[in-house]
């Protein structure tokens, strides 16, 4: 589904950074980011299929993001969508907590959730029920374990740090680029997930360009010390073409305090 990246406290300008890429089927409707209706508190993209989403914010500086966890699939008819837990995690009076994800996990696919508020987020993983804090630094998100090495997540990880400790401003445009990177890693880099080499190679990339199925939007969100949120959204088609881009920005209520 999704990989992410977060930088928390890595930069003295921009507490929480986080860049994201939604790998899906190109034929899945989907609505580019937006506030939604009728409250306009959730700004993310929506899955016209299902009604949920990948990835969004709320007004009050909640974050959420979910991947898939490539294990062997259940049963999909007896399944809830994973998209409806950003829409839990950011509606208001959200009951996502690690207690209620780990009651209810398993009416979901396999899945790693982040949520939480400004830099005081969380990791839940449905397979182990474990909520982890996520600290100062820098983390990937896929679908595997939080953190973990598959070579798409670390140099992910690594690209992030070395354009934040390079630079003093933050630009869009080279966070856009690096989650564009659609080079290969070598065979034996390769994790083993059960799915067979040839989908191995072609989801090792951070930026997934093929026809049918690959890497359909990227979103990058930036909260500043002032309590400024900007969020961009990139959309791409089978070819890796741009389709359209949404800028937002908005300031986090006076009485919301998501630093450290």
């Amino acid at each position: 589904m999704c990989i992410l990246f977060v930088a928390i406290n890595a930069h003295p300008q921009y507490p929480l950074i986080i860049c994201a890429n939604r790998d899906e089927f190109h034929h899945r409707p989907t609505a580019p980011a937006h506030y939604w209706s009728p409250d306009h508190n959730i700004l993310a993209g929506k899955d016209m299929q299902a009604g949920g989403t990948w990835f969004g914010v709320n007004k009050q500086g909640q974050v959420a993001g979910v991947t898939n966890l490539r294990v062997p699939q259940k049963s999909p008819e007896a399944m809830r969508s994973r998209g409806e837990l950003i829409t839990k995690a950011l509606s208001s009076g959200s009951l996502i907590c690690p207690n209620w994800l780990a009651e209810h996990s398993d009416n979901y696919q396999p899945f790693n959730l982040v949520f939480g508020q400004g830099v005081h987020l969380y990791c839940f993983n449905s397979l182990n029920k474990q909520t982890i804090k996520l600290s100062d630094g820098f983390h990937a998100i896929s679908n595997g374990a939080l953190d973990d090495i598959w070579p798409k997540m670390a140099k992910g990880q690594q690209a992030l740090e070395a354009l934040i400790n390079q630079s003093q401003s933050i630009e869009i445009p080279a966070l856009l680029q690096l989650m564009k990177d659609d080079s290969q890693p070598l065979d034996n880099e390769l994790p083993n997930t059960g799915i067979g080499l040839e989908w191995e190679r072609r989801l090792a990339a951070i930026y997934i360009r093929h026809p049918d199925y690959g890497t359909r939007s990227t979103s990058v969100l930036l909260e500043d010390v002032q309590g400024s949120m900007h969020f961009t959204e990139v959309r791409y088609d089978g070819k890796g073409r741009k389709l359209g881009q949404q800028d937002f920005h908005f300031m986090l209520p006076a009485t919301t305090n998501t630093g450290s």
